[in-house]
């Protein structure tokens, strides 16, 4: 199915916003207490020799039955369709049976199988992502999750129509998927993650202006727009850049699968670690158990919003896990992870905030640790990073035993007001990132967004060698949005908007440099890859803005870039991106416009297949 390119900033922009999303208090009389107390006090229930994971994790069991879990579902979903900006968290989580109910997954919820492989638990019906809220525009579809299910859908169509930090993983979906909203509206959508998943049928993308798969088996894939990538993908379709835009990597070089909840034969809560993987492709479960340890949660700090940062780092010290129940959690102090093969794992997006100028977690030079499933935020102004990993360049190689970075979000702004001079860093070597969502936000409630409101330097700083990253998305930062200047680094998918409201050219720009690349590799890296690439300007004031680039590397043989793009969304007068890559590419300005390269090395740029 074919469709017109999408003007995708256009509706991000906070003028559009202020008619047609409701804010922080959104669900109105409808909160937690008084939508889902009752139910939520025998669902949230711990199981037999398990943990109580706190009301806003509601653990289902099929002996419920399907009619009273479907109440339950429906009662989250009233609370979170709209609520983009509120406080509001909640895991859904189904034990080991089959159901027979359909489940609307809204902001900061999220959906996950207890079992072992996602065929434990049989989810007769959809699990769905659509946009009617914003009138059918899915381009604001951020901070939601399923993972580790079997979903059947009755009409054979399941719809996961998201934008940034919505992923899906570990899933079995017996039919098709669809990655568009379902009418009435523009159906538009932009930005997406499938990881360790089967689709029998066929992957139509629809509207999507850009996707990443990694890892997972097809049926079959139809459509195409801007930026659509294929990692270690089985059934995934030929290379071809750009019409259509099929960005194809046979094989994942180094990954480990996010961990993952799971209830034992005897109810207790463990959490199952997968282990790394070299040169793969398709999925870790298909041929029987997946390759892994499981730890108990006795072995888990289990985290509640209220805990101080004292708390969960005396925790931490004593050698636990850690645990987070969803729900916000400010913090004056960030989280220490010094012990090697620390899991830190959050359910329900999970929000840490930083409301004293200082980091949110620091991560030690070590080997093994895990960070997922935690949102960010800069609630007050002055922090020099919110996520380290090491401290200083480090010769240490943890290529055995990476640390892994699994659904890892940044929020500058949006909710409230704040800033960072750098939101995630990276100083430790073999570091594997898997979605990435860093945001210094474009729209949001009063108050907390503008040029000065929620300053943002870098998004992405890596000074370690080796670094991988899968699905990285960083947006309308004031600097550099990538700064790369570790060795070797990789890089399978980057999206990226520069910032829309820049007042001045003076006031974005160094040197004689207008504006900043959204990805720059340092001069100083002799070795360095990145594949599929889609980067794009807004400049919403009308100011007549310009970057001069969108991609600045140094020109080695080394350094290889494959399938990369920008497009101009500004009207007339707005300005526009000048160049591609270095001075190479065409500019695309004043107006909506797209330029494609299907490589570049050594100072030499490389037309696409067209």
């Amino acid at each position: 199915m074919s469709v017109a390119p999408n003007r995708r900033a256009v509706l991000r922009s906070s003028a559009a916003l202020a008619a047609a999303v409701p804010l922080a208090g959104a669900a109105g009389a409808l909160s937690a207490g008084t939508a889902v107390a009752e139910p939520s006090s025998a669902a949230g229930r711990p199981a037999s020799g398990g943990a109580d994971l706190g009301p806003q994790v509601l653990v289902f069991d099929p002996s419920m039955g399907d009619a009273a879990i479907q109440a339950q579902v429906d009662a989250v979903f009233r609370i979170q369709e709209s609520n983009q900006f509120g406080t509001e968290r909640y895991a859904l989580a189904f034990r080991p049976g089959t159901y027979n109910v359909d489940i609307n997954v809204g902001f900061y919820t999220h959906v996950l199988g207890l079992g072992d492989s996602p065929d434990d638990v049989v989810i007769n019906g959809h699990v769905t992502v659509d946009a009617q809220w914003l009138g059918g525009n899915g381009t604001q579809n951020f901070w939601r999750a399923a993972e580790n299910l079997c979903i059947v859908p009755p009409d054979g169509w399941e719809r996961w129509a998201v934008a940034q930090a919505g992923p899906m993983r570990r899933a079995h979906i017996k039919g098709n998927m669809t990655l568009w909203p379902s009418p009435p509206g523009n159906r538009w959508s932009s930005g997406g993650f499938l990881a360790d998943s089967v689709v029998d049928g066929q992957v139509e993308s629809g509207s999507q202006q850009q996707w990443l798969s990694r890892n997972d088996r097809f049926g079959s894939w139809t459509g195409s727009n801007w930026n659509m990538v294929f990692v270690g993908t089985e059934g995934a379709p030929t290379q071809h850049f750009p019409n259509p835009a099929w960005t194809v990597v046979d094989r994942t070089p180094v990954v480990r699968e996010k961990p993952f909840l799971t209830v034992d034969d005897e109810g207790g809560y463990r959490v199952f670690v997968p282990s790394l993987r070299a040169d793969s492709s398709g999925p870790t479960w298909t041929s029987g158990r997946a390759a892994g340890h499981s730890l108990p949660l006795s072995r888990f700090h289990v985290a509640r919003p209220g805990d101080s940062a004292e708390t969960i780092n005396r925790a931490l010290a004593r050698g636990q896990h850690l645990l987070l129940t969803p729900g916000v959690y400010p913090l004056s102090q960030p989280l220490r992870v010094d012990r090697p093969g620390t899991v830190v794992l959050g359910l329900g997006l999970a929000t840490l905030q930083a409301t004293d100028g200082n980091s949110l977690v620091e991560v030690a030079d070590v080997d093994g640790v895990t960070v997922a499933g935690v949102l960010l935020e800069a609630a007050s102004a002055g922090s020099r990073e919110l996520l380290r990993v090491g401290r200083g360049r480090s010769r240490k190689n943890h290529a055995a035993d990476p640390t892994c970075l699994f659904d890892v979000y940044v929020r500058i702004g949006g909710a409230v007001p704040g800033g960072a001079e750098v939101s995630l860093r990276i100083d430790s070597n073999d570091v594997v990132c898997d979605n990435l969502w860093l945001w210094r936000a474009d729209h949001g409630a009063d108050g907390s967004v503008g040029w000065s409101v929620n300053p943002a330097g870098v998004g992405f700083l890596v000074d370690g060698d080796r670094v991988t990253a899968y699905g990285l998305a960083v947006e309308h930062y004031q600097n550099y949005e990538v700064l790369w200047r570790g060795d070797h680094g990789r890089t399978y998918f980057f999206q990226n908007e520069h910032p829309y409201d820049v007042p001045t050219q003076s006031a974005w720009g160094h040197g004689s440099t207008k504006g900043y690349a959204a990805y720059k590799v340092a001069d100083s890296v002799t070795e360095h890859h990145a594949w599929g690439l889609g980067s794009y300007c807004f400049f919403d004031l009308n100011a007549d803005i310009y970057t001069d680039r969108a991609y600045e590397v140094p020109d080695t043989p080394g350094v290889v870039f494959t399938d990369l793009m920008t497009v101009c969304l500004n009207g007339p007068g707005g300005g526009g991106i000048l160049h591609c890559i270095n001075d190479s590419g065409d500019p695309v300005q004043n107006g909506f416009g797209t330029f494609y390269l299907g490589g570049y090395s050594n100072g030499v740029a490389t037309p696409g297949d067209r």
